[in-house]
């Protein structure tokens, strides 16, 4: 996929594509159907499928305070596009410039003129340009005179409610991971560094990886079924994971994301891996004595052992590195 940063000033786009436009948090199923959408009727046209993001997100300018913490990176979220037939990638800067820029001074400007596009295809709830004027109906009347067809997408729905990315932001902020697991259509990852801890969890004889997470939001304090893709060996492995902050053994503690890995104990410190969620086991709590907490991770991997005899990682659609 070709990756095309800042469309007014940097390098020359590509002219003539099938273009669709949104945030994209999550790239969830939603998004999907859009993509499936721009992906079809470019092939019908014979010409490129676009995707046109932000960076950073509208409101961490706009609204600092009302920002979402994003479920998906920069980098994570291009991945996505890719993985759904997206050819070119255009990642605009949100500046105060192109804040205050018109909607119909965007439609101008960026989509006929610099990059010249067949068709724009966006959610019909989408909205864009300055006071968020612009949405399918400016688009729909601008396109007539500018030579391009614009569709508005209907939302996804599951379980009586549309997919968002603010949808899925809130139950992934809850714990409720198999839930964001159906609305993302595929298991919630988050990707970072192996770190070396304090080496609690060898002591206890569950030695455990610590992920420095990249990603602005994951899972509540709790206990979760997880496996780990580590690219040094090409693989995924099956594990069990506790975000929080160890209320047994320590005090005041920042958060934590540590994975057990079932049956493996190499050492891949300084790595980047990916940690995927499948299903919440419990939530976090204090134990009496180290020995009941011992007793409890058994639990734990136990359950998660079970899990994974019921869902083989070769049948899940993990996104890996």
């Amino acid at each position: 996929m070709q990756i095309v940063r800042d469309p007014l000033l940097g390098v020359e786009p590509p002219r003539g594509a099938v273009l669709t436009i949104g945030n994209f948090d999550g790239v969830h199923i939603g998004h999907q159907e859009i993509l499936r959408r721009v992906k079809e009727t470019s092939r019908a046209e014979e010409t490129l499928s676009a995707a046109l993001t932000f960076d950073p997100h509208p409101l961490k300018l706009l609204q600092p305070k009302e920002a979402p913490r994003l479920m998906t990176t920069m980098e994570q979220r291009l991945a996505l596009l890719e993985r759904y037939g997206i050819d070119v990638a255009i990642v605009a800067p949100f500046t105060h410039r192109l804040a205050r820029m018109d909607a119909a001074e965007f439609v101008q400007r960026v989509l006929a003129d610099r990059l010249a596009v067949r068709h724009v295809f966006i959610g019909q709830g989408f909205h864009f340009g300055a006071d968020r004027r612009g949405d399918v109906a400016l688009l729909e009347r601008m396109g007539a005179q500018l030579g391009f067809a614009a569709h508005g997408v209907e939302p996804v729905v599951l379980d009586g409610a549309v997919v968002s990315s603010t949808r899925i932001r809130r139950e992934v902020a809850r714990g409720h991971v198999e839930t964001a697991w159906k609305l993302l259509g595929r298991p919630l990852f988050v990707d970072g560094r192996v770190f070396t801890g304090e080496r609690l969890g060898r002591k206890l004889g569950f030695p455990t990886l610590n992920t420095a997470v990249e990603n602005e939001l994951y899972p509540s304090h709790g206990v979760y079924i997880t496996a780990v893709f580590i690219p040094s060996f090409g693989r995924t492995f099956p594990s069990v994971t506790n975000i929080g902050v160890r209320p047994t053994v320590y005090e005041n503690y920042s958060t934590t994301v540590e994975s057990h890995l079932l049956d493996f104990t190499a050492d891949v410190y300084k790595e980047k891996v990916r940690l995927f969620f499948f299903e919440k086991i419990r939530d976090e709590k204090v134990f009496s004595s180290t020995m009941e907490l011992v007793t409890q991770i058994r639990r734990d991997v136990e359950a998660a052992r079970l899990w994974f005899l019921n869902h083989p990682l070769d049948r899940l659609e993990l996104v890996t590195l």
